[in-house]
C-alpha cells in the first residue's frame, strides 16, 4: 500500500535528501492509481499516449519520421511538443537553425532506436544518450530526460522505485543552497509545490539515496546535462508515467555512447557524441568505444561481414541515429544445417533495409 510507505520515517528520509511530498498518497492495488496523475485507471488505456510502444522484435526498435516547422517553431518547443530531447533534434538536424529553423523547414524526428545493453525490463536510464526506456508488457517506450552535469553527474547504478509523489516540496540539499550563497543569490530551505517548484507536478523516489525522477518547471533542458544528478521529464511525460510504474519497478542507469544489435539478419549500430560540439578528443574515445563494442559483438555473433565506410560515417556523425553496418551470412562456417541460431523467429519478418 503506498500510504503504509509514506510515514514519519520516510518523510524524515525525504528531508535529508533532496525533497518531500505535501501529503500522503491514496493506497492502491495496481499499477495505476487514481490519486495521481492526470488520468483516471480507465483512461490510462484510452489516452493517446505521448510517445508509441514499440514492440520488442530483435535490437532495434522505432522508426524515423519527418515534419515541417512553422516560422515560430525551435527546437525546444518542437521537443517539448513532440517529447524528444533538444540534443537529439539538434544532432539529427545538422546544418538547421535550432532556434529559427524558418517556415516549411523539413526535420527529422529520431525515434528510431538500438536497445541498449541491458535487463530489458522497467526503467534503464542510458546517460549517453539522455533517454530513458520503459520496459513493459512485450514492448518499450522511450522518453527524453535531463540528467545530471559533469559538476554533479547522475549515479551509475541500479535501484528501484520506491514511492510516487504528487506535488512534491524540494528541500534543497546543502550543496545546491552553498552554489546559490557563492554566486549571491539566496535560495530558501523548502519551496513549497506550485510553479516555482523545480521538481514540477510529480516524481518518482528512487533507492539511491537522494535521486529522483521529476517533472520540472523550466520547459528547456530536457534531453541534456542539466540537473544536480536527478533526472528530469517533461511534465506531461510524467503525469503519463506516474501512472504507469509500480513501486519495485526496477531501475538501471547505464552509460553507453555506442549501441550494437540485430535486426533480423542486419547489424545496427548508433553512436553518441557527448555534447553539441564534436572535438578530435570525444571522437578518439568513441572511435575506442566502437572497437571494443564490435570486437565483444563478433565474438557473441560469428558470420558477420561489417562494411567499413558505414562504420565510418556512424562515428564522423555521432549523431545518435542508428545505421545498419553489417548483414549476418545466411549460414555460418561451422553451423549445422537446421540448427537453431541466435535469431529470434519473429526478427525473420523484418524488411531488409539498406544503409541510412
Amino acid at each position: 500500500m503506498w500510504s503504509d510507505f509514506f510515514n514519519n520515517s520516510a518523510r524524515a528520509f525525504l528531508i535529508g535528501a533532496v525533497m518531500t511530498a505535501s501529503a500522503p498518497l491514496a493506497a492502491q492495488s495496481g499499477p495505476y492509481s487514481p490519486a495521481i496523475g492526470s488520468a483516471s485507471p480507465e483512461d490510462v488505456h484510452t489516452v493517446p499516449p505521448r510517445v508509441p510502444r514499440w514492440s520488442l522484435r530483435g535490437d532495434v526498435v522505432g522508426e524515423l519520421s519527418v515534419m515541417r516547422t512553422r516560422y515560430e517553431d525551435t527546437f525546444a518547443g518542437i521537443g517539448n511538443e513532440k517529447s524528444l530531447g533538444y540534443l537529439e533534434l539538434v544532432k539529427a538536424n545538422p546544418g538547421i537553425d535550432p532556434w529559427l529553423p524558418g517556415e516549411g523547414t523539413q526535420i527529422t524526428l529520431p525515434r528510431r532506436y538500438v536497445l541498449p545493453e541491458s535487463k530489458r525490463e522497467g526503467i534503464v536510464i542510458n546517460l549517453a544518450e539522455y533517454r530513458l526506456y520503459y520496459f513493459s508488457g512485450g514492448a518499450v517506450q522511450v522518453y527524453p530526460v535531463g540528467v545530471g552535469t559533469e559538476d554533479n553527474p547522475s549515479p551509475l547504478t541500479d535501484a528501484e522505485v520506491t514511492m510516487r509523489l504528487e506535488s512534491p516540496a524540494w528541500y534543497p540539499p546543502e550543496s545546491v543552497r552553498a552554489e546559490y550563497d557563492a554566486s549571491g543569490e539566496y535560495l530558501p530551505r523548502v519551496i513549497p509545490p506550485g510553479p516555482d517548484n523545480p521538481l514540477g507536478p510529480f516524481a518518482l523516489l528512487l533507492s539511491k539515496k537522494g535521486y529522483l525522477i521529476h517533472g520540472t518547471n523550466k520547459q528547456f533542458g530536457i534531453g541534456m546535462q542539466v540537473s544536480h544528478g536527478c533526472f528530469r521529464m517533461y511534465n506531461e511525460d510524467i503525469s503519463q508515467f506516474i501512472n504507469m510504474v509500480d513501486k519495485g519497478t526496477s531501475v538501471q542507469i547505464i552509460h553507453q555512447p555506442v549501441k550494437i544489435g540485430m535486426s533480423g539478419r542486419e547489424v545496427w549500430l548508433e553512436v553518441h557524441r557527448p555534447k553539441e560540439d564534436y572535438d578530435s578528443d570525444a571522437r578518439e574515445r568513441l572511435w575506442d568505444e566502437v572497437g571494443r563494442v564490435i570486437s565483444a559483438f563478433e565474438q557473441n555473433v560469428p558470420g558477420v561481414e561489417f562494411q567499413r565506410r558505414a562504420i565510418e560515417l556512424a562515428v564522423d556523425q555521432a549523431d545518435g541515429l542508428p545505421r545498419m553496418i553489417g548483414e549476418r551470412l545466411t549460414q555460418v562456417a561451422g553451423e549445422l544445417p537446421g540448427e537453431r541460431s541466435e535469431r529470434s523467429p519473429a526478427d525473420e519478418d523484418q524488411p531488409v533495409r539498406g544503409l541510412f
